[in-house]
């Protein structure tokens, strides 16, 4: 049996970023996709107000967690607001200090993002019990214990973020700056016109 739990790496780094951005917990995820899915499913949103011009995956995260879109012409840079919920898609930021308060914060690891590990996501939350509820969703409804070990009592998704990745995250922050100018964000789409997310 090996002497190191790799789930303690993932825990580092969840560790980590929280104490960075200033959130109560942090919770590691495969991607930003699914960190704004999960807080969707966990808010159980309804009609979701975003940018016209964001990454696609926003919208398709919305409408698979139930809720619908509805798209406004709006200008920003590095964290957007979805509307009216306390959600915030932070995918172009990542800065010490960077929490707000009472919210859920979606984060992006991908390549082209501020810490590029290639690819992952974090959800930042104040709340214990929404903490709880996304460790369990995130890995198959899992506990980070040896699987023969484990009781099971929900239902998840696999979402989990690998030890690999979070080991590769840590090594990056050490060399990461206490501020980190917002990225602009890119030429997206106009979204609106898409007939598939209307009325969904």
């Amino acid at each position: 049996m090996p002497t190191v739990n790799p789930f303690e790496i993932v825990k580092k780094f969840e560790d980590e970023v929280a104490k960075y951005t200033g959130s109560p917990y942090a919770v590691a995820v495969n991607s930003c996709t699914s960190a704004l899915f999960l807080c969707c499913k966990y808010i159980n949103v309804q009609e979701v107000v975003i940018p016209n011009k964001t990454y696609v995956s926003v919208p398709c995260s919305i409408i698979h967690a139930g809720g619908k879109v509805k798209f406004e012409e709006r200008e920003w840079s590095g964290i957007y607001q979805l509307k009216p919920y306390p959600l915030y898609d932070a995918a172009k930021r990542f800065t010490r200090g960077m929490y707000i308060d009472e919210s859920f914060m979606c984060l992006s690891f991908h390549m082209k993002k501020i810490l590029p590990i290639g690819t992952g996501g974090i959800i930042l939350t104040s709340s214990h019990e929404a903490y709880k509820w996304f460790r369990l969703a995130r890995f198959d409804g899992r506990h980070e214990v040896s699987l023969s070990e484990d009781v099971f009592s929900m239902v998840g998704w696999n979402m989990y973020m690998t030890p690999e990745q979070a080991a590769r995250g840590l090594w990056l922050m050490s060399y990461l700056s206490d501020h980190n100018e917002d990225m602009p964000y890119e030429d997206y789409q106009n979204l609106s016109k898409y007939d598939i997310y209307k009325g969904k």
